[in-house]
């Protein structure tokens, strides 16, 4: 577990566990030891341990994609916290949502530590992201260099215009912090969308999209 930002009033931590290289982030208020959980991948025994020493408030699911949700029965069971999620993938979880989100929505734990909830669909109906101040926890909807697999060209024009329309709008100073892989710099990936955007495509693209060479 690594942790990625700290100070009097938050922690952020992430976990690498998984075979696709996922990410899993635990943010904890330090004043009352109150805790949420941003996806539940893989490796239960490995978050749970992280969880040991925080009282878990929330099971905040970015979507209902198998390896973001392979712990997450186990993670439910040991510690009861409820699960949500957005309706659209809430059917799609291994166990039922408690909470069901919708975008706008606040999630509040800890000394008023207060976590925006942005529906963000196009790599599944239902996904979500989670913006803290300046760190947004996005799933898979973005990632360093691209949006998340679609399966259609429909879905990809419908999350780059949830890129652009919920998550471009926001400081290009926020980091961004995807399910799987690196971090990276909103101002960047504004830059990025940029090429991309100037460009002509195939009305046929969807796939593993990249905005510098798709």
């Amino acid at each position: 577990m690594t942790t990625v930002y700290s100070n009097n009033d938050v922690i952020i931590q992430m976990l690498e566990v998984g075979h696709l290289d996922n990410r899993a982030y635990i943010i904890t208020c330090p004043k009352t030891n109150q805790s949420v959980l941003i996806d539940a991948p893989a490796n239960a025994d490995q978050i749970l341990k992280s969880l040991a020493d925080s009282d878990l408030k929330y099971i905040l699911m970015t979507h209902s994609h198998s390896d973001h949700v392979g712990a997450l029965s186990q993670v439910k069971s040991k510690l009861s916290a409820p699960v949500a999620a957005h309706k659209l993938d809430a059917n799609g979880l291994p166990v039922a949502a408690d909470i069901l989100l919708n975008d706008s929505d606040l999630v509040v734990f800890g000394s008023n530590i207060e976590l925006e909830v942005l529906h963000t669909p196009g790599h599944t109906s239902g996904s979500l992201c989670y913006l803290l101040n300046d760190f947004l926890f996005s799933g898979d909807t973005i990632f360093p260099n691209g949006p998340g697999h679609t399966r259609a060209p429909a879905n990809l024009k419908q999350v780059i215009e949830s890129i652009t329309s919920k998550i471009f709008v926001l400081s290009d100073n926020t980091l961004i912090y995807p399910g799987h892989g690196t971090s990276s710099i909103l101002g960047n990936e504004k830059q990025k969308y940029a090429v991309f955007a100037n460009k002509s495509h195939s009305p046929n693209l969807c796939g593993d999209v990249l905005w510098l060479s798709s």
